[in-house]
């Protein structure tokens, strides 16, 4: 089973825990290696235009990954999951409450509209704690019902490394994102 012992060997990384000769692409809390197989998108908040989200997309599936603060003593995931499963149950949704490749994690089925159709998605929440911070992602897609998609996602999920920068914040509240810096004059 997944456990913080093997978290700082198999990832998710924090960044004390990666060297500098690896190239990633730089989103401020949330680093990810370069994967031609991959497209990243920023996610922004409406009226702020701030970025609260970093999605990859990779085949038929997506991942959604966002940091947060936690605190040094304990994390937070396993206090995060009764409030994700009521958010859930509110919205229409069925949930339950699994031990995956990087521990528990929610399995569920959203109501969601498409094209003017009421339908559920298949979604995993997943969490792991690290340093004083904890990654969340959430998958839809066909890696939330097809085994070996899930899997090259984990192994994604696993790679990303985690900056938690020495701001002090409270537990919970979003780690900073921004858009990645130019690396010269071919990149856009």
């Amino acid at each position: 089973m997944f456990s913080e012992e093997n978290r700082s060997t198999a990832g998710p990384f924090d960044v004390t825990e990666v060297g500098q000769l690896r190239p990633y692409i730089d989103f401020g809390s949330i680093r990810l290696a370069p994967n031609k197989e991959v497209k990243l998108r920023a996610e922004l908040e409406e009226k702020t235009k701030k970025v609260v989200a970093i999605t990859v997309l990779f085949a038929e599936t997506t991942m959604q990954l966002q940091a947060f603060a936690a605190p040094k003593s304990a994390g937070i995931w396993h206090e995060a999951l009764e409030p994700i499963q009521n958010s859930l149950t509110k919205q229409g949704g069925t949930v339950e409450v699994r031990t995956g490749l990087v521990g528990e994690e929610i399995r569920a089925q959203i109501p969601v509209e498409n094209d003017g159709k009421k339908t559920l998605r298949n979604s995993i929440f997943i969490g792991v704690d690290g340093p004083r911070w904890m990654l969340r992602g959430v998958i839809y897609g066909k890696a939330a019902s097809d085994p070996a998609e899930y899997q090259t996602v984990i192994e994604m999920f696993r790679s990303t490394v985690v900056d938690r920068g020495n701001v002090p914040l409270p537990p919970n509240e979003l780690l900073p994102l921004r858009l990645p810096q130019s690396q010269g004059p071919e990149s856009e």
